[in-house]
Parts: C-alpha cells; structure tokens; sequence
C-alpha cells in the first residue's frame, strides 16, 4: 500500500470540476485509491462519494492506493492533487 498526505489548497475544497479530474485519473489504474478525512472516506474512482465527503479549503486528507498498479496510481494522484487542488 502507498499513501500521501495533501491539504486541500483550493479555495472551494473538492468541487464538481475538480473532483472530476479526479475520477477520471483514478480510473486509468487497476489499483483501489481511497480518499480519507478523519472517520470519512470514499472511492477515488466514484464522484459522488467524493463531493459527499465535503472536503473544503484547508482540509487534510490522506489518500491510500492499494494494487498492483499502486506505484504509478499514487504518483499520478499526488500530482493530480498537488496541479488541481
């Protein structure tokens, strides 16, 4: 398993447009990629339970990827965070 640690740096939080981007990335790898605040926690690869989360500015969230892709998955999902959140 890989993880990182981001805090979400958008002033809206995790919102339609950008947790698109990150539905669409997740789905490119075979790996499972959970999206974590505090007790809460949802599918990268599902938008609603990413808007249901409600992430907002300032939050930190932890981000596991479990799978035989996970070490590109996490790379790419670091990066997708760190250009759009």
């Amino acid at each position: 398993m890989k993880s990182f640690v981001y805090v979400i740096k958008d002033k809206v939080g995790i919102h339609a447009r950008p947790a698109g981007i990150l539905v669409k990335e997740a789905k490119k790898y075979e790996s499972e990629i959970l999206v974590k605040k505090g007790e809460a926690q949802g599918d990268a690869k599902h938008l609603t339970q990413l808007m249901s989360m409600g992430i907002k500015c300032g939050d930190e969230i932890t981000v596991e990827v479990t799978g035989a892709d996970e070490e590109a998955a996490a790379a790419s999902m670091e990066k997708v965070f760190s250009g759009h959140l």
